[in-house]
């Protein structure tokens, strides 16, 4: 039987209705959910704020912890007159404060509603409690528990970064926030936001006629419990952090460990930086932290781009070797530095001519000055501009030039020139290997940050590759990128560290007075290697860098230590990281070193630094 339009039109409609009426039915009978949302004028949702997850360090230790705190709250709709002076008494505030809080909440009266407003933030236990004795006798007036931050061990406060209310901005790119919540801003706290933070719960309760809560809407049935932050367990040693921190007091720079076998991160300071103490009330040491000329907000071990200076050369020797410019027993002579027509780059006394591991040990300017002529002036290469973009690439391959890519926010790419970087300066055509030498021993337009030396250091102890640097470990809770376990190969053979370390090793342990530029930094027993830097500063005295890995064999640990304005390598970067190093590989100082630890604490090279 064929239909007519008429009917056909009669039976789309009824389905319609049936469909409207189904919604209806789920939505005012069935589903709870909406029937509460549509009764919010009679609800009161009280918001039950989530504990933060706790961070630890990598052998359990707590670095930020929790602990309760009062917000005291006011829903001025529900504020009956009350005695001023009672409630200052208690709250132990200034009259003043309550009067023109109440004063502010009048004229904003509209905007706020039923709505419940934040007056007192972040009173503590007693404070609260002198409040609850009396709370009845101030209708409209109600205590919130949260947790607050707290740090039961001084280690890492640029490291950890700090956790403050949210303002507008944030809201605005940050779903399922609201005004009054907290969040991480800076360091861990803001990279693993999304873990630590948990979620929001809530109570509801019913409101009257007049205003008057009632009591627990369906006895508690459709409370949200609060879900806690997950914990966090970093990759730090709490006391290797906080001695290095100790070590770099009163001194401008950094000190970065790595444990080269993971690429976990044991140790990353930075100096001035932040106690611990100021984390747990950011907002009233803000102003004083802006102020300070020497940034202690700013995270120099991932956020300065410093010359890396003669610990560079080790890059450019195993490049030069890959490259078969030289071999490991070529000689080249140094009469005072590198000479080239009216020019000269400078090196100390030595003995001349040199090999390749005694040019590591004695650091010799003039020997990598060849080393980089070799690379650039390769014949294989159809112009100096194409060998340099070689030279590029195998650099970059050692993680120069860009963002290591580790979970720590903000960090900075540092600088590798290319050909198309001194066609600019030069001229296209116009500018050769000897305009560029400085590149040979860190110098010129290089640019990195002491966690790229860092992982330098421990991609040389791995033999020719790393792990990406990170902070934070593995867990079921809170699973890392899986890049963070993959071998970065650089485009150097594995065969030609040998000698590099070789030349380290002989750097530290040939003896005083056997040319090696580091051997304050040996340590019997621990077999360190490391490479001296001394960097040109056009700000005052010359930047002390130094990096170091240990043991030899099956390493432990690779250290980078950068001073800023601190002179020669060897006086304050070698004995920094070499403290480090042993404080780490045997848990105390020996003896015999104790006069050189007390002389690193003690040292105070602030007036050295120039600030803006």
């Amino acid at each position: 039987m064929k239909l007519d339009k008429s009917n056909k039109l009669k039976i789309g409609l009824t389905i319609a209705v049936m469909i409207i009426i189904a919604k209806l039915f789920v939505i005012q009978i069935v589903d709870e959910k909406y029937k509460i949302d549509a009764s919010n004028n009679s609800m009161v949702y009280a918001i039950i704020y989530p504990p933060r997850g706790i961070i630890d360090d990598r052998n359990g230790k707590i670095l930020v912890g929790n602990k309760i705190a009062y917000d005291l709250l006011v829903t001025p709709k529900e504020v009956e007159e009350f005695d001023t002076v009672a409630l200052c008494r208690a709250l132990n505030v200034d009259e003043t404060f309550i009067r023109k809080k109440m004063d502010e909440y009048y004229r904003d009266r509209r905007k706020i509603g039923y709505q419940s407003v934040v007056m007192l933030k972040q009173m503590t236990p007693e404070q609260y409690m002198k409040f609850a004795e009396i709370a009845y006798k101030f209708p409209g007036f109600r205590g919130q528990a949260r947790s607050i931050r707290e740090y039961p061990y001084n280690a890492g406060g640029n490291l950890l970064g700090y956790v403050s209310e949210v303002d507008a901005d944030f809201l605005k790119t940050h779903e399922g926030y609201a005004a009054g919540d907290y969040a991480g801003k800076t360091g861990i706290e803001a990279t693993c936001e999304k873990y630590l933070k948990g979620e929001k719960g809530y109570n509801i309760y019913l409101r009257n006629s007049r205003n008057k809560i009632e009591g627990r809407y369906r006895e508690g049935e459709m409370d949200k419990e609060a879900v806690p932050g997950k914990n966090i367990t970093t990759t730090i040693d709490a006391e290797l952090q906080h001695y290095g921190q100790e070590l770099m007091q009163n001194k401008v720079g950094s000190l970065v460990a790595i444990e080269p076998s993971t690429g976990e991160i044991l140790t990353l300071v930075s100096s001035p930086g932040i106690d611990v103490d100021m984390l747990a009330d950011i907002g009233s040491h803000y102003n004083e932290i802006l102020s300070n000329p020497y940034k202690p907000m700013f995270n120099r071990a991932v956020q300065s781009s410093y010359p890396p200076g003669s610990v560079f050369k080790l890059v450019n020797g195993l490049i030069g070797l890959q490259e078969g410019v030289f071999t490991p027993q070529t000689e080249y002579p140094c009469n005072m530095g590198y000479h080239f027509g009216q020019n000269k780059l400078g090196c100390h006394d030595h003995r001349s001519p040199i090999d390749f591991e005694e040019s590591i040990m004695m650091s010799c300017n003039a020997y990598y000055c060849y080393v980089l002529r070799g690379i650039l002036e390769n014949r294989k290469y159809g112009s100096v501009a194409e060998a340099l973009d070689v030279w590029h690439r195998y650099v970059e391959s050692f993680g120069f030039g860009k963002k290591l890519g580790s979970d720590f926010p903000s960090e900075l790419g540092g600088f590798i020139p290319d050909s198309k970087y001194y066609d600019k300066v030069y001229g296209e055509g116009r500018w050769k290997a000897t305009n560029v030498i400085s590149l040979s021993i860190g110098q010129g337009e290089i640019g990195c940050t002491p966690l790229h030396l860092a992982n330098l250091c421990a991609t040389i102890a791995n033999r020719g590759y790393y792990y990406i640097p990170h902070l934070i470990r593995d867990s079921e809770e809170v699973p890392i990128d899986p890049k963070y376990t993959e071998k970065q190969y650089t485009a150097v053979d594995t065969v030609h560290f040998h000698e590099v370390i070789e030349g380290m090793y002989r750097a530290v342990n040939s003896g005083y007075g056997s040319g090696g530029t580091a051997t304050i930094a040996a340590v019997e027993g621990l077999e360190i290697c490391g490479k001296t830097g001394t960097a040109q500063n056009p700000r005052g005295d010359d930047n002390s860098v130094f990096i170091c890995f240990a043991p030899k064999d099956n390493p432990r640990i690779a250290v980078a230590a950068y001073v800023e304005n601190a002179s020669f390598g060897a006086r304050w970067a070698a004995p920094l990281a070499s403290l480090l190093v042993e404080k780490y590989l045997t848990g105390e100082i020996s003896e015999g070193r104790k006069a050189l630890e007390q002389r690193m604490l003690e040292g105070n090279l602030l007036d050295k630094v120039k600030t803006d």
